[in-house]
């Protein structure tokens, strides 16, 4: 038998794993992006229920929470605000200072009822 029919015989064999192989990688790698895809739309699930179960949050048309406001409204946190301007009229210095906000406008917190259940189930 001559050596070079085993190149002949043995190079589809060769040709034909490797195709197998790169085949195999490609199948991994999209199962692998997929399962991460599914891992992340799971979290994004799981934190949409976790913030769908949570009360509203009393929050100001600041975007304060009522904890600082007063009874009159008034709110007592203090906000960086601009006080110099560059020549694009784009602020170059900011200093803290009270908050103008006046009233307390978001959703009102609900107390926790307790209610009778409607049926007897006996």
């Amino acid at each position: 038998m001559q050596w070079w029919y085993f190149f002949v015989l043995t190079g589809p064999v060769l040709y034909a794993a490797s195709a197998a192989r790169g085949a195999a990688r490609t199948a991994l790698k999209t199962r692998h992006r997929r399962k991460l895809a599914l891992i992340e739309a799971r979290r994004e699930e799981r934190l949409a229920l976790e913030a769908a179960d949570r009360p509203p949050a009393p929050v100001c048309g600041c975007e304060h929470h009522l904890a600082k406001h007063d009874k009159q409204g008034t709110c007592h946190e203090t906000v960086p605000t601009a006080v110099a301007w560059d020549a694009d009229h784009a602020p170059v210095r900011y200093e803290a200072q009270r908050c103008n906000c006046q009233q307390y406008v978001g959703p009102q917190p609900l107390s926790q009822v307790y209610a009778e259940d409607l049926t007897d189930l006996a």
